[in-house]
C-alpha cells in the first residue's frame, strides 16, 4: 500500500522466527524506545503523524501486526487470547535490542498491551492505554466481568457486520455505503465534528484495507449457539481472540513491579465506551438486535467502568494510573487531537 510517510518517518522489515515485521521507525536509534501498537481494522499508519512530531530522544517503534498493514499474514490462534500478537512483540524487540520499553497500546492495542505487561514484567518502564477495549474482552460481560451466556454467544467473529466484511476485503476506498470502510472510519473512529485532511484520510483508509480477510484473522470464524442472539465464538481469528472466551486481562492487578499507567480515552467514542454501538447488549437495548432477554440477562458491557475498577485495583495495590479524558472526542485521540495527546504522552513519559 502507499503509505505516503512523514519525512521524518520510515519502513524497516524486521525477520524474527516468528514473524516478517513491517516497523515504522522514527527518531535517535539510542533513543529512549516507545512502541506504539495500533487497534482493528488498521494498521502503524494511524501513527505515522505522531511519530513525525515525537522529540528524537525517543527511538519510536509502530509495528503493523500479524495480518494487518505491511506485516506477514499468519493466522491467529484465538483460544491463547491475543498471545500470538503479544509474543510476536517479545520477539520483535529481541531483535531491536529494546531490554525495557514503553508501550502504548490503542483499541485492541490495549488489551494486547495489557497482556504483554501481565507475561512480561519488569519490562514496561510505562504502559499507556488509548481508548483500550476493557481487560474482560469485547463484549458480552456484565460489570465484574462474569459472562451473560455460558458459551459467551454475542462476542467473537460472529458480530462482524457481513457488508463491511466482504468490502474490506474487496478493498473498498469508496463511501459508497455506511458500511464501506471510509464511512465507519468517519463514522466511529472519530468523534462526529472531526474532519479528516483528504489525502490523510486516503492513506488511512488503504490502511484499513490491507487488513487480511478470513477465518484465521479478520474477523475469525463462528459458532451456531442456543443462547441469544444466535452466534457463539469460533477458536480462530481477531474478534474471537479478544472475545472473553478467551481475553481476560484483569490480572493486571497483579503485576509486579507495577509500571505507571496512563489511560487517554474521548467522551464521544462509540467503539469502546459504555454504550458501543459494537456490543450486542447495546444493540438489542436499542433494537438493532432482535430478541434481546433484557437488562438483567444481557446489559451492554461497561467497558468503560470495567477498565477503571481494574485500574483502581491496580492502584490500591501499590500501581499509578491517570485518566486523561478528552472532550468530543472519539475512538482516535491521537488522531483527532494530535498536540494535546502529544503533550499528554510526553508529560507522562516525562514525569
Amino acid at each position: 500500500m502507499d503509505v505516503t510517510l512523514p519525512e521524518s518517518v520510515a519502513p524497516e522489515r524486521v525477520e524474527t522466527d516468528r514473524l516478517t515485521t513491517n516497523v515504522l521507525v522514527s527518531g535517535d536509534p539510542d533513543g529512549t524506545p516507545i512502541c506504539l501498537v495500533h487497534g482493528n481494522v488498521s494498521s502503524s499508519r494511524f501513527w505515522a503523524e505522531l511519530m513525525a512530531e515525537t522529540p528524537d530522544e525517543y527511538r519510536v517503534v509502530a509495528p503493523d501486526l500479524r495480518g494487518y498493514g505491511d506485516s506477514e499474514t499468519k493466522p491467529v490462534d484465538a483460544t491463547r487470547g491475543v498471545r500470538d500478537f503479544t509474543e510476536d512483540l517479545a520477539a520483535l524487540f529481541d531483535e531491536l535490542g529494546f531490554e525495557t520499553v514503553a508501550l502504548v497500546g490503542w483499541s485492541i492495542g490495549g488489551g494486547i498491551a495489557m497482556q504483554y505487561a501481565i507475561d512480561h514484567p519488569g519490562t514496561l518502564t510505562e504502559l499507556v492505554l488509548v481508548s483500550t477495549m476493557s481487560p474482560y474482552g469485547f463484549g458480552g460481560t456484565t460489570r465484574d466481568g462474569t459472562p451473560c451466556q455460558p458459551d459467551y454467544a454475542g462476542t467473537g467473529g460472529g458480530l462482524a457486520n457481513d457488508e463491511f466484511v466482504e468490502r474490506l476485503a474487496d478493498g473498498d476506498t469508496t463511501a459508497a455505503a455506511d458500511a464501506s470502510p471510509r464511512s465507519v472510519m468517519q463514522a466511529f473512529y472519530v468523534g462526529p465534528d472531526h474532519e479528516f485532511d483528504p489525502e490523510t484520510a486516503d492513506v488511512y483508509v488503504e490502511a484499513m484495507c490491507a487488513t487480511a480477510v478470513g477465518d484465521g484473522n479478520y474477523p475469525g470464524d463462528a459458532v451456531p449457539s442456543e443462547n441469544w442472539p444466535g452466534v457463539a465464538p469460533g477458536e480462530h481469528g481477531v474478534l474471537n481472540a479478544i472475545s472473553p472466551k478467551y481475553f481476560d486481562a484483569s490480572g493486571l492487578t497483579d503485576v509486579d513491579p507495577k509500571p505507571p499507567v496512563l489511560w487517554v480515552r474521548g467522551d464521544a467514542d462509540r467503539i469502546v465506551s459504555d454504550g458501543s454501538f459494537f456490543d450486542a447488549g447495546f444493540l438489542g437495548r436499542i433494537g438493532e438486535l432482535p430478541g434481546w432477554p433484557g437488562e438483567d440477562v444481557y446489559p451492554p458491557q461497561p467497558m468503560n467502568d470495567q477498565t477503571r475498577d481494574v485500574l483502581e485495583a491496580y492502584a490500591a495495590d501499590g500501581g499509578r494510573y491517570t485518566e486523561e479524558t478528552f472532550a468530543d472526542v472519539g475512538h482516535s485521540p491521537h488522531v483527532e487531537r494530535p498536540e494535546q495527546f502529544r503533550s499528554v504522552l510526553l508529560d507522562f513519559l516525562r514525569s
